[in-house]
């Protein structure tokens, strides 16, 4: 499959970058070279690349404190986790995505750009309760606020707070999903905007936090039962 030419680097990624921005321009070619290959991107995405996905996501990095660790569920092509990960190298950050398709293109994306906080690895969000843990976990159009808060909350630390990026219709859809969010463990939700003098429209993040108490996952299965698979490589 023949792929378009990476788009021309924005003069306002630099102020979301700062001395990143080579390792950020490294992974917008990747996205839209081996992303639109591997079907990762959609062909049409290609030329808004970087304001509608890579920008969009990394300006997040406003509602992450200095040094934690960061779990990003269903990674997909790396958004939002690498583009933060590039963003912010304090970061502990780790992709947890189920396919092998991708886990294999982030693994060799992580390696193409050169970053060494980032660990990949393969699974669902259940498999890893218990093993795995972070004080903000983040997604992005992966599933309604009702299902994020049941995969993701028993992934965060006490006090933890879930990001979940997503589209204009957050606040629409947080009013029909706060009941679901309060049982899933949830004790507080709010709706915020980031990408102030970068981006238009602003991306939406809806912050579903935690208390000092982590829920418990439940599912039809065991997390910890058999089919876990993990895939971590750290340079």
């Amino acid at each position: 499959m023949s792929t378009a030419p990476p788009p021309a680097t924005p003069a306002v990624a630099v102020q979301v970058f700062g001395d990143r921005l080579p390792q950020a321009e490294v992974f917008t070619a990747l996205l839209s070279d081996s992303g639109v290959s591997h079907g990762l991107v959609g062909p049409r995405e290609v030329p808004r690349l970087w304001d509608r996905h890579v920008l969009n996501c990394a300006v997040v990095q406003e509602a992450i404190p200095a040094g934690v660790r960061l779990i990003d569920v269903g990674s997909g092509a790396g958004l939002p986790g690498l583009a933060l990960a590039i963003a912010r190298p304090d970061l502990d950050v780790h992709l947890v995505e189920p396919m092998l398709r991708r886990t294999t293109w982030l693994t060799d994306a992580v390696q193409a750009i050169g970053l060494d906080n980032v660990t990949v690895h393969r699974g669902r969000a259940e498999q890893f309760w218990g093993d795995l843990a972070a004080p903000v976990v983040t997604a992005r159009a992966v599933a309604r606020l009702a299902e994020l808060a049941r995969w993701c909350l028993p992934l965060l630390e006490p006090e933890g707070t879930l990001l979940a990026l997503k589209g204009e219709s957050a606040p629409e859809e947080l009013a029909e999903d706060e009941a679901a969010v309060r049982a899933a463990g949830a004790v507080s939700e709010e709706v915020r905007y980031y990408g102030g003098g970068v981006l238009d429209p602003l991306t939406t993040v809806v912050h579903v936090r935690i208390g000092a108490t982590v829920p418990r996952g439940v599912s039809g299965a065991n997390p910890k039962a058999g089919g876990r698979r993990k895939n971590r490589r750290r340079r």
